[in-house]
């Protein structure tokens, strides 16, 4: 059977954009449509999951954004996240107040938006009227009146008591004497005066007994009136005492009874208002009190001064600014900047903190919102990972030490009350990531329910054109860039056929496409133009490729210099160009590669070299064994396999993974078994399966362009080319030199489908097409294989018997 093949013509090769094609007739007609047009293209399964899970109201519907940073997934999800926090309603402030029953655990008080620093200041100012208006309400007339009086009841109180003990001790012939440190009797004599112990003495025995009497007698008088002394004592104190905290009362309770009725509605502020109430009355004393003055100099150290920090509001989240509800993105999502911080100060060589000191972190800043963090940075740290996964499942932001959370140490600390956790959380980042999650973290599924999946490309068609336009004016709109002309948008347009790999695609990696417009825009500057035009968008593609391939020219160079031997003219059996792709991430490369096939009587079958020396991928081994089974099925059935073949890619010290080789190694073993040469100026690419199909691979243009490169090197004769597999002639978007030079008949592609296509443009045989009883026409090059197999069966069996015998 002769298998016809065509070479592909120009036009298959490269897509080419004109600018009448775009239908459109200005840039500044896609300025002016700007506003009507969606600002995100063509990522409508994204944008359908992020508008469920951003209105679905269940707080166990997390989101994943899942996309490469390519596909500008940080701007994709920001601006739909921005677009819906607009329309939300502004949540609520928190504040931390002081907790007067259990001073380690801070309250968490919850107010309306903007009322958050309100309260802060009218408590501020209520502290600070308090301080000027007490000392003034104790220092007033009518206190003043009112306290004499009552210390005034109580003196002449106590004088009548004392006078009417005086009486009583008196009339019993004793005399009362009153010293500040007690009251004691003293015997008196007829005339009045006390007696002295020898006049006590010298009275007669009958006399001392009765002055003794008379004495135990007045002694519990003297002690009863003592106990009323002191009663009457605790009573002026307890007046006094009811007499402040009434003038206190009068003052604070008229300025507090403002703020109750000003925060009647905010859960919590008014019995924090009445604890502070009491507290205020209980002391007094530091709000009575006076500023002490500066010390003199020169050891200015400040007195001691009475503590308002009780009665201090710490705002802590603020929403006064905020419209709509908040959308908070974190760069840098450690522990604390995810759950807030515990800061403490030095003081006195110790290291304290209050509540004023509790600092919050984003999870509390966006909640009611939206929190945007990337998965790979939040992973980095398995402590905010982990807490993040148990906010969201309580339902609740604990502030807590991190140190003293995983047990380092156990100093006293605050325990503040934990707040609801109201937010929505997004994550960003590579779908990898999102599958390893969601197979090894059972957590993670609960969790996240809600996947967002960016697409990489996207049909091409008159609506998808239009829709990539508006997005590059926008970008242009954005950056304030040149306008582009019309021949720079149809250029623009290829080269997103160029990202996406196929004719039939747009790129949808629109941050890469935006670099290429600011690029082009400063050589347009840079020429002093007034818009971008197609020269400057190729220049700014081909200066990007020129600053990413140093390693490209060393390789070029090593193959120019033939210390990498690629033969590119010539025949030559059991060897092939082959095509590989260097991909150093920000740049990728097509070179070929020299694969040769020797052949010798064995049972081995097909060995692979790489694989011996521990080079081979899993997936190049397996590319290779399919090898053995396209040879046991087109030439086995009738005879064993008595065959040892080594493939080897000759000087490659590194590893070999894929198998977009095996169909160049399959021509190469076909060569050395039939004896038929192989053209070197064809190289080869593409898979292929065990029943001769081949099949589609990748990086088609780099190896095309990297072995059109080697024959330009080493001179172009008319007959070089690269044979590929059909399937992927929608893919093509050549260089416009390799098109220019298929134009002009000095390189060639070939398509192909079957292996039998391949064995003709390599050999320019026919490959033959087996016979009912399994032979093949006698000149095909399958009939030369199975007459070498049969050869090699032949000698096997008569070696076999040689040895026998």
């Amino acid at each position: 059977m002769t298998v016809t093949v065509k070479t592909l013509k120009p036009e298959e090769v490269r897509l080419t954009v004109a600018p009448s094609d775009l239908k459109v007739t200005s840039f500044e007609e896609l300025l002016e449509t700007l506003e009507t047009e969606k600002p995100i293209m063509a990522q409508e399964r994204a944008i359908r999951a992020l508008d469920f899970g951003l209105n679905f109201e269940d707080l166990d519907f997390h989101m994943y954004v899942a996309g490469t940073p390519e596909l500008g997934t940080s701007y994709i999800t920001r601006a739909l996240v921005e677009s819906q926090a607009r329309e939300r309603p502004t949540p609520s402030d928190w504040c931390y107040v002081y907790n007067f029953k259990d001073p380690d655990v801070p309250k968490a008080l919850e107010l309306p938006p903007g009322k958050g620093r309100e309260f802060q200041k009218d408590m501020a100012d209520l502290i600070e009227t308090l301080r000027q208006k007490i000392p003034e309400a104790f220092e007033s007339e009518a206190y003043i009146t009112k306290k004499e009086q009552i210390i005034r009841e109580f003196n002449v109180t106590r004088a009548k008591i004392f006078e009417e003990l005086e009486q009583k001790v008196k009339a019993e012939g004793f005399i009362l004497n009153v010293e500040p440190f007690g009251m004691m009797i003293i015997p008196a004599k007829p005339d009045g005066t006390p007696m002295t112990p020898e006049d006590v003495k010298e009275l007669p025995e009958e006399v001392k007994e009765n002055l003794k009497r008379k004495s135990e007698f007045l002694q519990k008088e003297l002690n009863a009136t003592a106990r009323r002394i002191q009663q009457l004592e605790k009573d002026l104190r307890q007046k006094l005492k009811e007499l402040d905290r009434e003038v206190a009362l009068n003052v604070v309770g008229s300025f507090i009874q403002e703020l109750r009725e000003k925060y009647a509605t905010t859960k919590g502020v008014v019995s924090f208002l009445n604890e502070v109430q009491e507290d205020i009355i209980k002391h007094l004393d530091d709000f009575r009190q006076k500023p002490a003055p500066q010390p003199p100099m020169p050891f200015p150290m400040p007195p001691a001064q009475p503590s308002f920090t009780h009665y201090e509001v710490n705002v802590f989240v603020d929403n006064s600014e905020c419209q709509g509800a908040p959308v908070i993105f974190e760069p840098n999502p450690t522990y604390t900047n995810l759950f807030g911080t515990i800061e403490r100060k030095a003081q006195f060589g110790a290291l304290i903190t209050d509540f004023t000191m509790l600092k919050a972190g984003s999870l509390h800043k966006a909640n009611g919102g939206f929190l945007i963090v990337r998965a790979l940075d939040l992973l980095k740290y398995p402590f905010s990972w982990e807490n993040l996964k148990r906010a969201i499942k309580t339902r609740k932001i604990y502030l807590e030490d991190l140190a003293e959370q995983i047990g380092l140490f156990t100093t006293k600390t605050l325990k503040p009350e934990p707040i609801p956790f109201r937010a929505k959380v997004v994550l960003q980042g590579d779908p990898f990531i999102y599958h390893l999650l969601y197979i090894y973290d059972e957590n993670f599924r609960e969790v996240f329910k809600v996947k967002a999946h960016l697409d990489r490309w996207v049909d091409r068609t008159e609506e998808t054109t239009r829709q990539f336009l508006q997005a590059v004016a926008a970008m242009v709109k954005h950056n304030q860039l040149l306008p582009l002309e019309n021949d720079a948008l149809a250029k623009i347009v290829e080269y997103s056929c160029e990202l996406a790999g196929r004719q039939d695609k747009l790129s949808l990696e629109l941050p890469v496409i935006q670099d290429v417009l600011k690029e082009a825009h400063f050589w347009a500057k840079r020429e002093q133009k007034e818009a971008i035009n197609a020269f400057h968008i190729e220049k700014a593609i081909n200066e990007r490729k020129f600053r990413a391939n140093l390693s490209e020219e060393r390789l070029q160079e090593m193959i120019e210099k033939d210390i990498i031997k690629i033969q590119v003219d010539g025949e030559l059996c059991g060897s092939i160009n082959g095509l590989s792709v260097y991909d150093l991430g920000d740049y990728s490369f097509g070179r070929p590669t020299r694969i040769t096939a020797n052949i010798s009587l064995g049972k081995e079958g097909v060995v692979n070299i790489e694989r011996e020396a521990d080079l081979s991928g899993k997936i190049h081994t397996k590319g290779v064994l399919i090898l053995a089974g396209f040879l046991r099925e087109r030439f086995v059935h009738d005879k064993p396999l008595t065959l040892t073949a080594t493939l080897c890619f000759e000087q490659s010290y590194g590893l070999v993974d894929g198998d977009s080789a095996s169909s160049a190694e399959l021509f190469a073993l076909i060569s050395a078994l039939s004896g038929v040469p192989i053209y070197q100026g064809i190289a080869v690419t593409g898979s292929v399966s065990q029943k001769g199909d081949i099949q589609p691979v990748g990086g088609i243009n780099q190896k095309i362009e990297g072995f059109y490169k080697v024959c330009k090197a080493k001179g172009l004769n008319g007959k070089q080319g690269v044979i590929i597999p059909q399937a992927n002639v929608k893919e093509l978007m050549l260089d416009k030199e390799v098109v220019k030079a298929i134009e002009e008949g000095q390189f060639h592609i070939w398509a192909i489908s079957r292996v039998e296509e391949g064995i003709e443009i390599l050999t320019g045989k026919p490959a033959g097409e087996r016979k009912p009883d399994g032979t093949y026409p006698e000149g095909t090059i399958f009939y030369l294989v199975d007459q070498k197999l049969r050869e090699l069966a032949k000698l096997a069996r008569d070696f076999a018997k040689e040895e026998k015998k």
